[in-house]
């Protein structure tokens, strides 16, 4: 179910054996798949229970983005392997959306080169690979050794990490702008707004229905920022110096 009843008064957190658990009163959260709802770090504990917590009369499930992740880490529903989940976030360099260019109009032409070739320069002096783009339907031809090498930076994050990775890829239909984003080097707001950069120059040219624009802007945002902060906290240290939380 997208929405349920709120059937708690309290949220809070505990460390077991697996890692960091989620209370709600004193029932522990379970996953769809009934496991134990177990987290790797103490940050992402908080940060989960936090979406609990800020749920009002209602549970809104497709709100809570960091405990959908997680359940997805700890399910792994498609029963993929650390490397399947590597190809397939690496695939995706095939029909990156800043690699595919048009030729007409020439004014949206030129805001692709202005907007997206520095995202892509960066990324080939960042990775010391050759990326390029194109205007045919086929799209650029990536080298070999540049998927390679994203192969193996991608293989220094985790499993979880992996998960949020390819999550925020998904949303922005791109790993350079995934990548540009989980590197710091891009805003959440810069980031989506370069995945959109044809739909935004359609809407200065032809208007839009705003109501519909501004919903799809701010979900599109609130999903790559939870996938970026999911990738942070599952790639740092398992606990949070007390100091940092009392302040």
């Amino acid at each position: 179910p997208s929405e349920r009843k709120r059937f708690y008064q309290n949220v809070s957190i505990s460390q077991g054996e697996g890692g960091f658990e989620i209370n709600l009163d004193h029932r522990k959260l379970k996953t769809p798949q009934a496991k134990l709802f177990t987290v790797p770090s103490e940050a992402l504990a908080i940060a989960v229970a936090t979406e609990w917590d800020s749920q009002k009369d209602t549970i809104k499930f497709y709100t809570m983005h960091l405990t959908t992740l997680c359940n997805t880490a700890l399910d792994n529903p498609t029963q993929r392997n650390k490397m399947q989940l590597i190809r397939a976030a690496v695939k995706f360099l095939e029909t990156d959306t800043v690699c595919y260019r048009v030729e007409e109009p020439a004014a949206l032409a030129e805001l692709q080169k202005n907007e997206w070739d520095p995202v892509v320069a960066w990324a080939e002096k960042r990775y010391n690979v050759a990326i390029g783009s194109s205007t045919s339907i086929l799209g650029p031809n990536i080298p070999a050794s540049t998927k390679e090498t994203f192969v193996s930076h991608l293989a220094s994050y985790n499993m979880w990490a992996l998960q949020g990775i390819e999550y925020v890829i998904t949303q922005l239909k791109s790993l350079i702008l995934s990548m540009g984003l989980i590197d710091r080097h891009i805003t959440v707001e810069k980031a989506v707004l370069l995945s959109r950069l044809e739909e935004e120059y359609q809407i200065q040219r032809w208007g839009n229905v705003e109501w519909a624009h501004d919903y799809d802007l701010c979900e599109l945002r609130a999903r790559a920022a939870a996938g970026t902060l999911f990738v942070h906290l599952c790639s740092e240290s398992s606990t949070v110096k007390h100091k940092l939380l009392q302040d």
